[in-house]
């Protein structure tokens, strides 16, 4: 089996930066210092909980996405987002339970898609430790998250 490899071209109009030419400043290196790290606020979290910033919009992007970590026991409050959530497991071992429905369990490498409006939550499974980096994207009023009250410690128990 032979593999060709072409070279890409670029038109001649970005050769050189100017007004109207997309090539060029666009990209940017954040770095992990200047990111930051805080705790999950106990409004929307119950346990340990910390959140790192992965990216915060800037328009005309809606995208927001987190790197969470929970500590044994650690979950969110029930929630919704208005397009959809998307969580992608990296360490550890989890749960989520839509509204309804029983809980499942989460492992690296998973991926789980959450529709719109889908109330959920998402946390640590007991005596275990879970990171995942959660993305969502805010609606056209900037909102990306719509909080309710919290996973009972019974709700929780049941899993």
């Amino acid at each position: 089996m032979r593999i060709t490899l072409k070279t890409l071209q670029v038109p001649d109009k970005c050769a050189e930066p100017r007004v109207g030419c997309k090539m060029s400043g666009i990209m940017k290196i954040v770095t992990g210092e200047k990111r930051g790290c805080r705790k999950g606020p106990e409004a929307w979290f119950t346990g340990t909980v910390w959140l790192n910033e992965i990216v915060n919009p800037a328009a005309p992007s809606r995208l927001k996405a987190n790197h969470v970590w929970f500590g044994p026991g650690s979950r969110t409050a029930w929630h919704t987002h208005p397009v959809g959530q998307t969580l992608h497991v990296l360490d550890g071992l989890g749960v989520v339970q839509l509204a309804g429905e029983p809980p499942q369990v989460i492992r690296p490498g998973d991926t789980v898609l959450i529709a719109p409006q889908e109330r959920h939550w998402h946390g640590a499974a007991p005596g275990r430790t879970m990171a995942h980096i959660a993305m969502q994207e805010a609606d056209e009023h900037g909102v990306d998250v719509v909080w309710f009250e919290h996973v009972t410690d019974e709700e929780y128990a049941a899993i």
